[in-house]
């Protein structure tokens, strides 16, 4: 299963949700982040945070949305938003018609640099909840309206 997170910024929430898909799902799922707008490196707060949690982090680049729509990409079987305007935004037309899905975080990265750790730490354990109970499910086995609604109830978990 191929999962894809949009942010505008692919620099901080993307890559937090894309490290936890890939480190608790024992590749259960491929994942994959992106952004609309990519602000062109990662946050050293995500990077940090992810390396004190035992988390790979060699691999990760802030790049555009737009390698994922073109030809030869891998086809995508869900999109997850984790940032409001990107869940607002037009995305693109991705092969396969992937379901789609907001798990709305706040942007640690909006922080100021006394509150960024803290604001870190915050999003990483939302993410971590709901990765933790989207995994839980027999994800590869639901059909795709039991999958959707499963995505819409783990986006909810605070």
């Amino acid at each position: 299963m191929n999962i894809l997170v949009l942010c505008t910024g692919n620099s901080a929430r993307s890559i937090l949700l894309e490290s936890l898909l890939t480190h608790l799902s024992d590749r259960r799922v491929n994942s994959f982040s992106a952004g609309s707008q990519p602000a062109g490196q990662v946050n050293p707060h995500a990077i940090a945070l992810l390396k004190k949690k035992g988390h790979e982090t060699g691999g990760f680049r802030s790049k555009s949305w737009d390698e994922f729509g073109a030809e030869g990409a891998p086809i995508m079987d869900i999109v997850i938003t984790v940032c409001g305007s990107a869940a607002a935004e037009t995305c693109p037309m991705w092969p396969g018609t992937p379901l789609r899905v907001h798990w709305g975080v706040e942007d640690p990265a909006a922080a100021t640099p006394e509150d960024a750790e803290t604001a870190f730490a915050v999003a990483f354990d939302i993410l971590l909840r709901r990765t933790e109970a989207f995994l839980a499910a027999p994800i590869e086995t639901m059909t795709p309206a039991t999958l959707q609604a499963h995505l819409t109830t783990c986006g909810a978990v605070q």
